[in-house]
């Protein structure tokens, strides 16, 4: 069963702006130690971070809640499998927020998938309750 949907677009334009104006302090507010490094070896850093910044805004509102009731932006963050799939953990307060939502007997997935073409990068995020075996 679907427990949540969260959809996200950002200017890669704007992201670049922070990044210019913020440098570090904005990098290490919104984002984990993983995705920066997997920012900084990327040729498109703006779009790689603005993806996840996108990322994190539609898994905020699958969850139900936005980030405004507690959730941190490194609660929520975007790793790749070897295969390039993007991958989304949630800890702290996102983590709880997830264990509330999901029914007994169930496990829950988060679905997530990014994409950009400039200036925009865009995340879709799915939540799915899975009933245990």
């Amino acid at each position: 069963m679907i427990l949540g949907i969260g959809s996200d677009l950002a200017n890669i334009e704007r992201i670049s702006g922070v990044l210019a104006r913020h440098g570090d302090r904005f990098r290490n507010r919104v984002f984990t130690e993983t995705e920066q490094a997997k920012a900084d070896l990327r040729a498109d850093t703006a779009g790689t971070y603005a993806k996840r910044w996108a990322a994190k805004e539609a898994c905020s509102k699958a969850l139900g809640t936005g980030l405004r009731v507690g959730i941190s932006w490194k609660d929520m963050a975007v790793t790749n499998l070897p295969t390039g799939q993007p991958v989304m953990h949630l800890t702290g307060w996102a983590a709880e927020r997830l264990a509330q939502m999901t029914p007994a007997g169930h496990v829950a997935v988060v679905h997530v998938t990014l994409t950009d073409d400039h200036p925009w990068a865009q995340a879709f995020v799915v939540i799915e309750a899975r009933a245990l075996p």
